[in-house]
């Protein structure tokens, strides 16, 4: 029996795109829901799937596992020889620490940078935080990058979970035309190119579902 994932709008809902892309990325086949969680009828409907009527939501056999990172360390125990993590025990720790940090932190980008998948790049003004996260975040890719990414053009060189967490962060950069550092540009570009990252972009772009407050923007 495959694996389950409920997830939200693929336009919108970062915390979906986070297992969904690490799923397609490693070929873990499963099949997804999908639910439009800003109506009352897909928030009704999230409530039978979901313990806390959120997404996404991993569903094998009889267990749930809610929450994106908790659904990625269930992956990594499940699937050991993928290697989801990093091999190491160092670069585990360091790419477990920077995937903690994205999932606590970085409110102000997120507030002022919606993630909007049908969104044409254009540029908006920032706020003084949503700049010092930007900030953050090239440091924090740089010292991953210069430490453990000489393998390949990922955070730690091949693709792992840490880069799945920071996927909506890269769609923010790109459709808000933030400016960033060519190495920052070019481990936006490794993400881009993924194929899973292409298959959900026209997922999105075919969604009937709108949302007046993002697509404003």
């Amino acid at each position: 029996m495959p694996l389950g994932l409920v997830i939200g709008n693929k336009a919108y809902s970062s915390w979906s795109l986070r297992p969904w892309l690490l799923m397609g990325a490693f070929h873990i086949p499963f099949e997804e829901t999908v639910v439009n969680i800003y109506d009352e009828a897909g928030k009704k409907k999230l409530k039978k799937l979901s313990p806390t009527g959120k997404v996404p939501v991993l569903v094998d056999g009889d267990v749930q596992v809610w929450e994106s990172l908790a659904i990625m360390e269930y992956l990594a125990e499940k699937y050991p020889a993928k290697n989801i993590w990093p091999k190491t025990k160092a670069a585990r720790a360091y790419a477990r620490s920077l995937a903690n940090e994205m999932h606590a932190g970085f409110m102000a980008l997120r507030q002022n940078c919606p993630t909007n998948f049908r969104r044409e790049p254009k540029a908006i003004e920032l706020t003084p935080d949503a700049l010092a996260n930007v900030a953050r975040l090239e440091a924090a890719w740089t010292q991953a990058r210069a430490k453990y990414g000489r393998g390949g053009p990922f955070l730690f060189g091949k693709f792992c979970a840490v880069d799945a967490l920071f996927a909506p962060v890269v769609n923010r950069l790109h459709i808000y035309e933030i400016p960033v550092s060519p190495a920052t540009r070019a481990y936006m570009d490794a993400i881009m190119a993924l194929p899973a990252w292409s298959a959900w972009h026209k997922d999105a772009a075919k969604e009937k579902w709108r949302v007046e407050k993002y697509d404003a923007m």
